[in-house]
């Protein structure tokens, strides 16, 4: 079936029960680039809209807080996200890959960005860590002494299990308006919705061969521009698959999260794909509707 299709079969057709989605936003308070003319703040305010109208709950918007020393207006993303009623996360000081820094520097870009977590409301007890590039530790010494200094500090890790590459349209998208190229910008939005569609597919395909059944998927999105303008049809597609949105710590609380987010307990591989591999078992074959839109607009 089309995307079309679903859309228009959305409203009529009775449907079973979908999976279960929890939403995720990475890089606040900015992900760049941004369109000439374009704002942090205007980009949030656009996806919080969106979020809102389509009644997602409790979105983790994940910050790294060198943004706002550079640029000090871009506090007011935080104040909007969590005006909004939304919380947020730690994603390290300056999206640094944690596993090539060395212990000390890693509890640097961790602790750093607490004290602005900590006025925009991110209190001791269950918080939340989201590693920049999801890259966890190249060896699993390394992967283990990360964990140990999230554990010190009192965090969760916020796996993910669904992603399907949203920051690659950002930057083509900005190129392509400031162009005034209104036939890339259509296959820029046509690829965004086909490779979302086919991340749902593969996503559950995935969870079924590890564990039988659906999990509560954890989305993985970006503050950027693309996603700002893709985002209410994005919410329209995933309301036409009957996805039912959760907020991340209700996802996470399934079994099949429990050493995923614990840092406490031993790593496992990080993502559905990894897992498989790790069991013997081939994941589904990748095909990428969003090949080639990295070189649109040059």
């Amino acid at each position: 079936m089309t995307i079309t299709a679903a859309l228009l079969l959305a409203a009529t057709a009775p449907r079973p029960p979908g999976p279960e989605i929890a939403i995720a936003f990475d890089d606040l308070p900015v992900h760049q680039p941004l369109p000439a003319g374009e704002t942090p703040l205007a980009v949030a305010d656009r996806i919080l809209a969106a979020l809102k109208a389509a009644r997602v709950p409790a979105v983790h918007g994940f910050v790294n807080g060198a943004a706002t020393a550079g640029d000090p207006a871009t506090e007011k993303v935080l104040a909007a996200w969590r005006a909004a009623g939304y919380p947020l996360g730690n994603h390290g000081w300056s999206h640094a890959r944690l596993d090539s820094l060395d212990d000390a520097a890693v509890a640097t870009e961790i602790e750093r960005n607490e004290p602005l977590l900590e006025r925009w409301g991110m209190k001791p007890g269950r918080r939340w860590f989201r590693f920049p590039y999801l890259a966890e530790g190249g060896t699993p010494a390394r992967r283990a002494a990360i964990r140990r200094l999230l554990a010190a500090r009192g965090y969760h890790i916020a796996a993910v299990t669904m992603s399907f590459g949203d920051y690659r349209w950002n930057a083509p998208y900005a190129r392509c308006l400031a162009r005034g190229d209104k036939a890339a910008i259509d296959t820029l939005e046509h690829s965004f919705l086909a490779v979302a569609d086919a991340a749902i597919i593969r996503s559950r395909s995935m969870a079924k061969s590890l564990y039988g059944r659906d999990i509560p998927y954890v989305l993985l999105m970006h503050a950027g521009a693309s996603d700002a303008h893709m985002l209410p049809r994005l919410l329209a597609l995933y309301a036409a698959r009957n996805v039912r949105f959760v907020p991340l710590d209700r996802a996470e609380r399934d079994p099949a999260y429990a050493s995923d987010v614990d840092p406490r307990l031993p790593a496992r591989a990080a993502s559905l794909e990894g897992r498989m591999t790790g069991q013997g078992l081939a994941p589904p074959v990748h095909d990428d509707p969003g090949e080639g839109i990295e070189k649109l607009c040059l």
